[in-house]
């Protein structure tokens, strides 16, 4: 949340902090935020949205050794891309001496994590999501310090916009302020981050290193709503301040990041520090020093047939480019290619269906399968890495009239501004990895129910796999509506692998 070009776009539902308690539910009861007859218009779900792309948009000003050594480190996830459901996807982290339980929204598009603190004004105190909340008290853990003005780590912030000092208490803090008027503020603690992290062929529980992290005192706006509200952000770019940064400058972890998110009503999904591997994946080169993943896009193809598009609108530059986000709920395009965009789909669907506007939302009627009638959508980027989108990937079911289901374009156009937004209308089901020693993103579309590969090089320099599947029924991280579909935590079976026992390598 707190970027220079400013921040991006949140989940369908706000990055609403909301805290959670030491003590955690057998079962996870995720409800609808709103009613299963009622459902969301688009033009709430893109409401949401914009909060987030006031962040990216706007200027934001922010003002012990580890027990492992460059492994893979998992996290638990849970949550749903579904708007009707969740709309968003957060994680499990633990902090402080004794560690205590915080769920926090999994967001790529921000650096930093914050968590509410137990001094926080506007904090909200229950969830819809159904989760007790927690709040972090610095004076209640042992290994808890705070962070001046002098420290390295607050200067460094500061250059990236996500720290700012107070020459009064000289104490390093932070303010986020989000464009629809609700931001917050706190100040930065350093302490434990406990985590599992897989070494060799031995799983390591109750592994910890020191991290800074933020500690919310004030929270205004919509992050003081209690809909969907979790305990605060897990920021994961690739600045300074940014806990992928911090563990990897110690060695604990390796410099790269990989999720897959469900998309369907179960949700969870898989988010490990490491890259995951799978012979699909395909990679595009993050355009360098900017403070976003941010892609080369170069054209877009419907049918095959590429779009007359001018390329320079998607070009990056200050306040332009297309931009790699899991905190937005939809998708966004340069309103240059908006409109090329829906009229390519029209053609290619105005034999089955009858487009229909709804709200100014381009919408069909249709009793058929989406995947019947609609056609592949592909994103053409730099080093001829395609993203392949399937209907389900840009379409949103809105309602059903007289037994025929209303889908929308899930695409929305940002009338002046020349930034595409990918949030987890199109990160869903797909294989994620954000290669950051590579300055590279790759990805494959994937059933992120299954296992997956993940490698790190140790400092042996060998290569080391390991098997990240989910856990079934002893699962206590789980939506009880969906209490036959086990969400998102991960089982890791380690297993040493040779190169050529994967062909693809």
């Amino acid at each position: 949340m707190g970027f220079p070009l400013s921040a991006i776009l949140i989940a369908g539902a706000v990055i609403l902090p909301v805290v959670l308690g030491e003590f955690f539910p057998a079962t996870l009861t995720l409800e609808r935020a709103f009613p299963a007859n009622h459902r969301v218009e688009l033009s709430e779900l893109v409401r949401r949205d914009r909060v987030r792309h006031g962040r990216l948009l706007q200027d934001s000003s922010s003002s012990s050794s580890s027990s492992s050594s460059n492994g893979v480190v998992d996290f638990l996830v849970d949550g749903t891309f579904d708007p009707f459901v969740v709309g968003l996807y957060f994680t499990k982290v633990q902090l402080g001496s004794p560690p205590r339980d915080f769920y926090v929204q999994i967001d790529t598009g921000s650096d930093v994590l914050w968590v509410s603190c137990s001094s926080c004004n506007g904090c909200p105190q229950t969830s819809g999501l159904q989760i007790p909340l927690n709040f972090f008290d610095p004076g209640s853990s042992s290994t808890s310090s705070l962070i001046s003005c002098s420290d390295k780590r607050c200067s460094l912030g500061i250059q990236s916009s996500d720290s700012l000092c107070s020459t009064q208490s000289n104490q390093c803090g932070y303010t986020f302020q989000y464009g629809d008027g609700s931001g917050t503020s706190g100040y930065y603690v350093s302490d434990l981050l406990h985590f599992d992290t897989v070494l060799g062929n031995s799983l390591i529980q109750n592994s910890s290193a020191p991290v800074l992290f933020g500690c919310s005192t004030l929270q205004k706006g919509d992050l003081t709503k209690s809909d969907r509200a979790v305990d605060g952000i897990f920021g994961f770019g690739q600045q300074a301040m940014s806990v992928i940064s911090q563990l990897s400058s110690q060695g604990v972890a390796p410099k790269s990041f990989s999720h897959c998110l469900r998309g369907d009503n179960g949700g969870g999904g898989i988010l490990v520090l490491g890259e995951i591997v799978e012979p699909s994946i395909v990679y595009s080169p993050l355009v360098p020093q900017q403070p976003h993943y941010n892609l080369n896009l170069q054209s877009i193809s419907v049918n095959g047939q590429t779009l007359s598009i001018d390329p320079t609108i998607f070009a990056t530059s200050s306040n332009r480019g297309t931009i790699v986000d899991s905190g937005t709920t939809l998708a966004y395009l340069a309103e240059e290619a908006y409109e090329p965009f829906i009229n390519a789909i029209n053609a290619a669907v105005s034999q089955s269906v009858r487009p229909v506007l709804s709200k100014g939302n381009q919408c069909y009627l249709i009793s058929a399968s989406p995947a019947d009638i609609f056609p592949q959508v592909n994103l053409n980027f730099a080093g001829s890495a395609s993203m392949v989108l399937r209907p389900q990937d840009y379409l949103i079911q809105q309602n059903s009239i007289s037994g025929a289901a209303v889908w929308c374009i899930g695409f929305q156009k940002i009338a002046g501004q020349g930034i595409t937004i990918l949030g987890d209308l199109v990160l869903k089901d797909k294989i994620v990895v954000y290669d950051l020693a590579g300055n590279r993103i790759g990805w494959a579309n994937y059933d992120c129910s299954l296992s997956v590969n993940v490698s790190t090089t140790s400092n042996t320099g060998k290569t080391e796999f390991v098997n990240a599947g989910q856990l079934s029924d002893n699962s206590s991280f789980r939506n009880e509506a969906y209490n036959s579909l086990p969400i998102g935590i991960l089982a890791l079976f380690v297993q040493i692998a040779i190169l050529r026992t994967f062909r693809f390598l």
